[in-house]
């Protein structure tokens, strides 16, 4: 794995905005999640806000030097929830809220057991009802105690003036055990009241059993990007003057020398100085096998050697290591919305306001109808009940936050959820050609000279022109180990070649298009050029411009392909999706590549602008467009297409353009980015639906009165649940 990734994907623009991101509690529906973004969103300064209800989360775009923490904060408060600086992943747990909410559920349960047993025995015709002095004592004490909370986010939200979810619930249980109680200190001496205390009871229990298992379902949704933040080791083993000491991961300093035995974690990002040995790299890249490592190669904190001992230099710490940055990379993902889900909330922003006049019409309409109080009361209790929309908020970011951990966990890291969407809707795959579907690491494998110059001299001045260029094809020449004179005015011309002037005259070296370009005729290799290109190889020719224009040589480059490359365009295209090369070589090279791979349309020779006026044809007639590449010369052709995809092999600012980052230079990677977005879509699709199909059904039965408040609070209960259980499906996702 490169370091180049330590430039991966900033996502926020720099220089005139920020972003921060604000944990939010008191959260508890869809309505709670469009509450807390106007306020935010109402704040002087803040571009856009997106609050996240699986992760509590709120990510903040505002411009540079607006909209301070304390600002925002008390928005949120007025909006009556609570905001603090976001906690890193690694820091974050929610055992303890898991554990509360196990107790809180476990006292519930056994005191609204005595209530539900009675209810049972009286339905079965035998006498275990509790008194009913007893029975409002237990109700009293769930309600009051248990159930507090409703009653104080309701309130936060009444002040607000809004409602949520809490208030449905505080409304609804507080109707039942008021009947109850009005009809307990109402009724004769030694008569038996109606009383409805297991319902008010039992309301409380069940929503409290979903809260609990929504708590240990988003703690599993969350569990990919907790265990890429644990990797980093809490210590270092750091070498000064000879003497190696343990000293805390925070004392380490860029330059400083970390020397890793086996079956240690690498603890920072560095270079090896010295020692040989196989890193596990698996948790970051995906990749199983070890990658060996010797001196001049790269490691990345987090990462696990196998064998061996090396002795690193620090080059990145913190927050600026290739693991820190996946991890926010993970994060901005999992706290962005698709559109569907923009659609959702503003929905539910209306939904609940909504519910309350369904449910104050059905009390009224069977009050009028001839039913007696308490029974028009309970129906409109179960309407309450039912209708709280809290698997509307978490159908949407619970899929995006298993999806996206699945993804990381085997080396794919998507930026946001446009990315996501878009590549779900891929028709047209696009792929550049050199490090991308070859290895990138092309050897120089044929030099034939022209002009009466022999083949050392070739050699020796496509050396000066390559000595300051990082073209994988200088890197070639370079290798050949000749030495060169110094090169002035060197220039790099992007999917041509370079240019500069050695020993006074002026070089070229580049494609056939540059050399046309200057006028050095080609025709006395054109033979052997056409043979090279037959092979697959890649031409660079060798040109001195100026007054007599001649051709000096011709270098030929072999560049084999990438492992899996054939299956993976064979995946591909099983899947009916179209593949299109574009690259910069030869023709000829390409379509050997081509003929190679099963690829029927190829474009050649094309330049970086080029590639991204492809792509936008391509999306002209009508395309959905994924675009994979590596190196600057695409970037270009990733930002015009639908999702862009850059290996994490290639140069930084492809990856900063691209949607998605493939870890390793994998093909087969992209057929696994687009199926589980794929995946996530129709598990988020599927979320809404279920979410949407209890409402719709429960709210008309309960209204009709076919629901009690129990029935209606299990429901409500068992759809979230349901959504997020659906949504856990995702981290089994394995390649397809």
């Amino acid at each position: 794995m490169s370091l180049a990734m330590n430039d991966l994907l900033e996502a926020s623009p720099r220089e005139v905005t920020s972003s921060l991101d604000l944990d939010i509690t008191g959260m508890t529906c869809a309505s709670c999640v469009a509450r807390v973004e106007r306020a935010l969103q109402r704040v002087p300064g803040v571009l856009s806000a997106e609050v996240n209800l699986a992760t509590n989360r709120a990510r903040v775009i505002r411009r540079q030097g607006s909209a301070a923490e304390a600002e925002l904060a008390a928005a949120v408060a007025k909006a009556g929830y609570e905001a603090r600086p976001a906690a890193p992943a690694s820091a974050r747990r929610d055992s303890a809220a898991e554990r509360r909410e196990r107790v809180h559920l476990i006292a519930a349960a056994v005191l609204s057991a005595p209530l539900a047993a009675g209810m049972a025995g009286h339905l079965a015709g035998a006498g275990w009802m509790l008194p009913g002095w007893l029975q409002a004592m237990l109700a009293t004490v769930v309600q009051a105690w248990l159930g507090g909370r409703f009653y104080v986010a309701g309130w936060r939200a009444v002040r607000a003036g809004a409602a949520n979810m809490d208030l449905l619930v505080a409304l609804g249980t507080s109707a039942a055990w008021g009947l109850s109680t009005w009809n307990l200190l109402a009724a004769p001496p030694g008569s038996g009241p109606a009383l409805y205390y297991e319902s008010s009871a039992m309301l409380v229990t069940f929503i409290l059993l979903g809260k609990w298992l929504e708590t240990r379902a988003r703690e599993q949704t969350a569990s990919a990007l907790r265990a890429l933040a644990a990797l980093r080791p809490d210590v270092a083993r750091r070498r000064r003057e000879g003497a190696e000491e343990m000293v805390p991961i925070g004392q380490v300093a860029v330059g400083d020398i970390v020397v890793v035995r086996p079956g240690e974690r690498i603890p920072v990002d560095g270079v090896v100085l010295e020692g040989a040995g196989a890193v596990d790299e698996s948790m970051l890249t995906g990749e199983s096998l070890p990658v060996e490592k010797a001196p001049g190669g790269t490691v990345a904190g987090g990462s696990i050697l196998s064998d061996g001992v090396l002795g690193v230099r620090t080059t990145a710490v913190g927050a600026e290591t290739v693991l820190a940055r996946i991890v926010r990379l993970v994060e901005g993902a999992q706290a962005s919305k698709p559109p569907v889900q923009r659609q959702v909330d503003r929905v539910s922003a209306v939904f609940v306001p909504v519910v309350l006049a369904v449910a104050l019409a059905t009390g009224l309409g069977w009050w009028l109808a001839g039913a007696t109080a308490s029974t028009a009361l309970l129906d409109a209790v179960s309407v309450l009940v039912i209708a709280c929309p809290c698997a509307l908020g978490l159908a949407t970011p619970a899929a995006i936050m298993a999806g996206t951990g699945a993804a990381a966990r085997r080396g794919i890291l998507i930026r946001d959820a446009a990315a996501l969407e878009s590549a779900r809707a891929v028709t047209v795959v696009v792929f550049d050609k050199t490090g991308t579907l070859t290895m990138g690491r092309p050897d120089l494998v044929e030099v034939i000279p022209a002009g009466g110059i022999g083949e050392d001299e070739v050699l020796r001045l496509a050396t000066a022109l390559q000595a300051n260029s990082e073209h994988p094809l200088a890197a070639a020449v370079r290798r050949r180990g000749v030495a060169a004179p110094p090169a002035e005015g060197f220039r790099a011309l992007p999917g041509r070649g370079v240019a500069a002037i050695i020993e006074g005259r002026t070089l070229l070296l580049g494609s056939r298009r540059l050399l046309d370009e200057a006028q050095i005729g080609t025709g006395a290799l054109m033979e052997a050029a056409a043979r090279l290109e037959g092979q697959g190889r890649t031409l660079a020719w060798l040109g001195e411009s100026g007054p007599a224009p001649v051709l000096l040589g011709l270098l030929a480059f072999g560049d084999a392909l990438r492992p899996g490359a054939r299956e993976a365009i064979a995946g591909l295209r099983r899947a009916g999706l179209g593949i299109v090369l574009l690259s910069g070589d030869s023709r000829g090279a390409a379509a050997a590549i081509a003929a190679t791979l099963g690829i029927e349309e190829v474009a050649a020779e094309v330049l970086p602008e080029g590639k991204a006026e492809r792509v936008a044809a391509l999306r002209g007639g009508g395309a959905v467009v994924a675009m994979v590449g590596d190196g600057i010369n695409d970037a270009p052709a990733l930002a015009a297409a639908d999702v862009g995809l850059a290996m994490g092999s290639g140069t930084d600012v492809a990856m900063a353009t691209a949607g998605i980052t493939l870890m390793r230079g994998d093909p087969a990677l992209v057929g696994q980015a687009l199926d589980i977005a794929r995946r996530t879509h129709r598990t988020i699709r599927q979320g809404l639906f279920w979410a949407f199909a209890y409402n719709v059904v429960g709210i008309p039965l309960a209204a009709a009165g076919m629901l009690s408040p129990v029935v209606a609070g299990a429901a409500m209960a068992l759809s979230s649940v349901s959504v997020v259980s659906n949504a856990l499906r995702l981290r089994r996702w394995g390649s397809p």
